[in-house]
């Protein structure tokens, strides 16, 4: 039945891939886009084929500075941010088919959550110039939040430049300032402030690098946020009210923002560190954890190892990935992968086998 369904997807690919180059002009026909490949990476139960031209389109058509975030919405269309104003939001299907793009405004186009309310979907863009923005799926800006001293929550002179939002089971708005202040602020669905928590410092409830923040509800009856403190290499946990609970300590993984798909965690490392603790460039890869927050895969980085318990240093064990910065996960389990600072690549995909 595994070896049936691989072959149904190799057809459907490759139907895909000879389609589109009559239906879709703005793609790169002047390159192929094989779909398929013999490399294998991650470790027990959470091993990928990398496909590392899946999401590749013409850049003299729809260019790519850097693939920040990704999420998939119900329709099963995987959505795309990125900071290059031509087109920021670069919609795909699942075969890596452009489907439609939109955003020439987003000059720090960063974070992208995807909320679903009642059935009806809503994207928080995240802009790093200092301002987010809730948009209809096709870019009617409905909502902005922008410098949080016109809320009283900082003084003029504090740096603003938000990375990632949370939306709370109530539509709070949780804004993580992770390339300014260190804070996550909380709004209400109507965009009015009601606390910010955390701060810089290396206390247990402050953040080094707060660059992404989600909503944990893989415990219905009590939810919780994961926030992102990457310099730390650590998720730390909060109340929804902002009281600190825990940390996730990640050895050596410079970890970007949580997604919960299921019960699992996962993750983009945009670097990771060598042996004398240096953080290095290019060296990124994709970390996934269990509901116990064990890391179980490190798909592009070296085995999980526990000693008496404790999570040992992680680091890139092959060159696939330079910077990871986002990973998506489809109905599949397959994942996409988004890259910062990567040579304008645009996302990969790991076909789950």
């Amino acid at each position: 039945m595994q070896q049936t369904n691989t072959n149904r997807r190799t057809f459907l690919q490759q139907s895909t891939v000879l389609a589109m180059g009559t239906t879709l002009p703005f793609f790169f026909i002047g390159k192929s886009k094989p779909q398929l490949s013999d490399e294998i990476i991650g470790h027990g139960k959470f091993q990928y084929r990398v496909h590392k031209q899946w999401g590749d389109l013409d850049p003299a058509k729809t260019p790519i500075k850097n693939c920040h975030e990704m999420v998939m919405d119900k329709q099963g269309r995987l959505i795309l941010i990125g900071d290059e104003t031509k087109n920021n939001i670069l919609i795909y299907d699942k075969s890596g088919k452009l489907l439609n793009f939109w955003g020439n405004t987003y000059e720090g186009g960063h974070g992208l959550t995807l909320w679903n309310a009642g059935g009806e979907e809503f994207l928080f863009i995240s802009d790093t110039t200092g301002y987010v923005v809730k948009t209809t799926l096709d870019g009617k800006e409905l909502l902005r939040i922008a410098h949080p001293s016109q809320y009283g929550a900082y003084k003029a002179e504090d740096r603003f430049s938000p990375t990632e939002t949370a939306i709370g089971p109530n539509g709070d708005i949780y804004i993580a300032d992770g390339y300014g202040s260190q804070y996550v602020l909380q709004f209400n669905a109507q965009g009015e402030f009601i606390r910010k928590f955390g701060g810089n410092g290396d206390e247990d409830a402050q953040f080094s690098t707060v660059h992404g923040v989600c909503l944990d509800d893989r415990d219905a009856a009590n939810p919780t946020l994961l926030a992102t403190s990457r310099n730390h290499n650590a998720f730390k946990r909060y109340t929804l009210d902002g009281k600190y609970l825990s940390t996730i300590f990640l050895p050596g993984a410079y970890v970007c923002r949580p997604v919960i798909d299921d019960q699992n965690l996962y993750a983009g490392v945009c670097w990771s560190r060598t042996k004398y603790l240096n953080r290095m460039p290019d060296s990124g890869f994709v970390t996934i954890l269990d509901q116990q927050h064990k890391v179980v895969s490190n798909p592009g980085g070296t085995k999980p190892v526990y000693k008496k318990g404790e999570l040992q240093m992680m680091v890139q064990a092959q060159p696939i990935f330079k910077h990871c910065h986002d990973v998506c996960v489809d109905e599949d389990k397959n994942l996409y992968i988004c890259q910062w600072n990567a040579n304008n690549t645009y996302p990969i995909k790991l076909e789950r086998v």
